[in-house]
């Protein structure tokens, strides 16, 4: 009989933030996953079996997004609180902080090459800034309301970025000006993401639909109505194969793009998903959501095509439901939907082989005070290219 475990697997649950997870990330060298709450902090959790997890307070409101650099030496996160800030890993913890927006800002992303950084604000502007000089680039402002994302394409010529006024617009980076606006949302652009090659961007909906375009053609490439609710993240495979989303309606989805096919339906997390992002090299992917866990999953899919999904299934001497199976060629505009006999992955419970770490705070009132080694091994850029103290003007 086929083994469950080739399903993704639940590896280790994290459980250290206060309020709901809204953001996660994963280290370069994936020994270390950062997450942000509501809660207002940061936390950088080490992969490595009976760990401690390092808790980082500075923000003065919810922490909407989270990313390492390139190299692993700096840690950017954005908050409500209208600011950004570059938190430097090292025994005496450091950070520096900027207002970045005049409004809440709902996510910060680096470039490709780690100099610069792409903010996304409710006060309907994105903005890029220098991360060694500690200033502002430029200032994009076309979108009518607030954007909810930015990003950069992998060779950081393009941004992309989504919101509100139900738009998914396209920037040229060395031109400042938008080249290409998908304008077909039912409902506020969510999230917006470009998959590892830079030929497609896909954007997800409060509507709960996603979109996957061609940036080549500018065409619709696939349309994915998997979700009952809103799709608050999502993160392709670096394979370009696979995609996974999270959503308000509690569950985390697998789709094999290849085969333009729901996999699989993941429960695990009691309430909202708010972010669901892979590892560099793919084999773990992390969620985070309303119930204040961080769960980490292996793979196990990545190696194996779908019709080997599908026999698995098919051996299992329990009955269980079979995959999503919808004849839809993959590379037409079809609207790709879920259907009862989807492949359901329910974690027996939450609580893993892993047990909660010993959690060591740093804030203002103790920065440095605690002399504890700093945890992540990636660090070579944080002593080169520590941010000075104070704000960035």
């Amino acid at each position: 009989m086929a083994s469950v475990m080739e399903d993704p697997a639940l590896e280790r649950h994290f459980k250290g933030h206060k309020e709901s997870v809204t953001c996660a990330d994963f280290s370069p060298s994936c020994k270390h996953l950062a997450s942000g709450s509501l809660d207002r902090s940061l936390m950088v959790w080490n992969l490595a079996p009976k760990a401690r997890a390092l808790r980082y307070v500075g923000h003065r409101g919810a922490v909407t997004a989270v990313q390492f650099s390139p190299s692993g030496g700096l840690v950017a996160t954005s908050s409500t609180d209208r600011t950004v800030r570059l938190w430097t890993p090292s025994m005496k913890p450091e950070s520096t902080v900027f207002t970045a927006h005049s409004a809440a800002v709902r996510s910060v992303s680096f470039s490709p090459d780690g100099r610069r950084l792409v903010t996304a604000s409710d006060d309907q502007s994105v903005k890029v800034w220098s991360v060694q000089r500690q200033r502002l680039l430029y200032a994009l402002s076309q979108h009518s309301h607030g954007v909810r994302c930015a990003r950069f394409s992998p060779d950081g010529r393009l941004i992309a970025s989504c919101g509100d006024d139900r738009t998914v617009r396209l920037w040229d980076t060395s031109t400042k000006r938008c080249i290409n606006c998908f304008t077909d949302a039912a409902g506020s652009a969510t999230f917006v993401g470009f998959n590892s090659s830079g030929t497609c961007i896909a954007s997800s909906g409060a509507d709960s639909s996603l979109k996957i375009w061609d940036l080549r053609t500018n065409k619709l490439l696939q349309h994915y109505h998997v979700h009952s609710s809103g799709i608050n993240s999502f993160c392709f495979h670096p394979s370009n194969n696979y995609l996974i989303s999270g959503s308000s309606d509690g569950t985390v989805k697998v789709l094999d793009l290849l085969e333009g096919r729901l996999m699989y339906t993941l429960h695990a997390h009691t309430g909202a998903v708010n972010t669901a992002v892979f590892s560099r090299a793919g084999e773990l992917f992390a969620s985070g959501g309303a119930d204040a866990q961080v769960l980490m999953w292996r793979t196990n899919f990545d190696s194996r095509s779908y019709q080997d999904v599908l026999q698995q299934h098919g051996r299992r001497s329990t009955p269980e439901p079979a995959p999503h199976l919808t004849d839809i060629h993959p590379r037409a505009p079809h609207l790709h939907r879920p259907r009862p006999a989807a492949i359901q992955v329910s974690p027996a419970a939450a609580d893993t082989q892993s047990t909660d770490p010993h959690v060591v705070e740093f804030g203002q009132s103790v920065r440095g005070a605690t002399k504890v080694p700093w945890l992540l091994s990636d660090g070579a850029e944080a002593e080169s290219r520590r941010p000075s103290s104070g704000n960035i003007r």
